[in-house]
């Protein structure tokens, strides 16, 4: 069995729901994970930002447009008057409900539940497709089964128990239908989950019903070895050790959030990347197999922000390091890459937030530099130690570019430097021509 996570422009529409219908009905059971429409989580954030500013009027207003909106839906996805009259039977409840918490005082339980109804809209609009088309399909409501812990990380064991005894009682359905990104929090209230959103609901049900795969559908073939949007003639990676994808997210790769693999890759449930314009293309395979002597892909952060401190001392002294670590645990700011040397530290995070008191206090160790509008650059495959001249070749791209930091060795799977902006584009171009001049990925 496997689970299926659908993305908000692979549902966009009436046609494109219709084409997701066509792609899971192929008379194997299978679990199907829905994002909100596209579009739709954006507008809902509006409206939670006019209640937030007690401006009921135009929260309204906007509820009003996204109610025509869906309602226009209804003719270009349903057929019978019975579909037709449950779906609208639907909508009249969920944006009644929301009037009612566009009237309310606005709490984060009251923004919760507005930004759940996404998913909730486009789960049962599939759902009644699919039911008008003679599947056998069974709606199953997120809330019922994820959870998350009082530091807000997700709870295995309800959904395994939820869905072990669902699978076991119900032997007819075929495709099971729930919603991504809802769930529940420690205090039973509607909460949403924050890292990889629907991605993140379709890697831990896959997780713990270890099922066959977790197939990713998007727009996108697969993840690529470049970006696309700066580089020409990039192409999709086919397979992907879990760490390489976690670093390419990580660093880049908006395909796939890089929280969201972990669950399958600490159960080995492999990944599939899918694209539901194309699907019949192979895509990007994620899983425990290293292809050994191989760089696979290349990726880039923006908006880093990086920051050089020199002891006030002529040596390094005893503690200067943790007291640097712990001014950015103080103000709950991650460091992406470190460099040192015996008179100072230099290290760069992505949240600037709160760079000025961060900066005020290690003024008081050191002299600071900062340097903002910066990249990194990420070149992800397999870089252990044996793997003679991989650096060499890497760092030969960056000829005409100015490297202000570079970090390798902390991971097997990646290198990466540190540039301006502004040689972004020139840093990504001449790296895939150095690298995948022939095709060795």
């Amino acid at each position: 069995m496997k689970v299926l996570k659908f993305g908000g422009t692979s549902v966009g529409s009436p046609e494109r729901m219709k084409s997701v219908a066509r792609l899971i009905t192929n008379g194997e059971r299978k679990i199907v994970v829905l994002s909100a429409m596209s579009g739709t989580t954006n507008k809902l954030v509006e409206i939670t930002d006019y209640i937030k500013k007690r401006n009921v009027e135009s929260a309204g207003a906007m509820i009003g447009h996204l109610r025509s909106m869906y309602k226009k839906h209804i003719p270009n996805l349903l057929t019978t008057d019975e579909a037709k009259k449950k779906c609208e039977e639907f909508f009249h409840e969920e944006f009644i409900k929301l009037q009612r918490l566009a009237g309310s005082e606005f709490d984060e339980k009251v923004e919760k539940a507005i930004l759940a109804e996404g998913e909730m809209l486009s789960t049962h609009m599939l759902t009644y497709y699919l039911e008008e088309q003679g599947t056998r399909v069974r709606l199953v409501p997120a809330l019922d089964y994820m959870r998350i812990d009082a530091d807000g990380e997700p709870m295995l064991i309800p959904i395994y128990d939820y869905w072990s005894k669902l699978l076991a009682e119900d032997k007819q359905t075929e495709i099971f239908i729930t919603q991504g990104f809802v769930c529940r929090n420690a205090q039973g209230d509607i909460d949403n989950l924050q890292r990889g959103g629907s991605d993140y609901t379709a890697s831990l049900i896959g997780a713990a019903l270890h099922l066959e795969e977790i197939q990713i559908w998007t727009d996108i073939d697969g993840m690529h070895n470049n970006d696309p949007r700066f580089v020409e003639g990039t192409r999709p990676v086919r397979q992907l050790h879990f760490e390489e994808a976690a670093e390419l997210a990580y660093f880049g790769a908006k395909i796939l959030h890089p929280t969201c693999i972990q669950p399958a890759r600490y159960t080995g449930v492999p990944v599939r990347l899918l694209n539901t314009m194309q699907p019949e293309a192979p895509g990007t395979l994620i899983n425990n197999v290293m292809k050994p002597g191989v760089i696979k892909a290349i990726a880039a952060k923006d908006n880093i922000t990086a920051i050089k401190v020199v002891s006030s001392r002529m040596l390094l002294a005893t503690g200067f390091l943790r007291r640097i670590f712990e001014i950015f645990e103080r103000y709950k700011t991650s460091i992406d890459m470190v460099a040192t040397s015996e008179v100072g530290v230099s290290l760069s995070i992505d949240n600037d937030s709160r760079l000025t008191p961060i900066v005020e206090e290690l003024k008081k160790i050191g002299t600071v530099e900062v340097d903002q509008d910066m990249c990194i650059i990420c070149v992800v495959g397999d870089l252990v130690r044996e793997n003679k001249g991989f650096l060499g070749q890497i760092t030969s791209a960056f000829s005409d570019v100015a490297i202000r930091m570079v970090s390798y060795g902390g991971s097997n799977h990646n290198v990466s430097f540190l540039v301006r902006k502004e040689d972004k584009q020139k840093a990504l171009q001449s790296l895939s021509q150095t690298l995948f001049s022939q095709d060795n990925a």
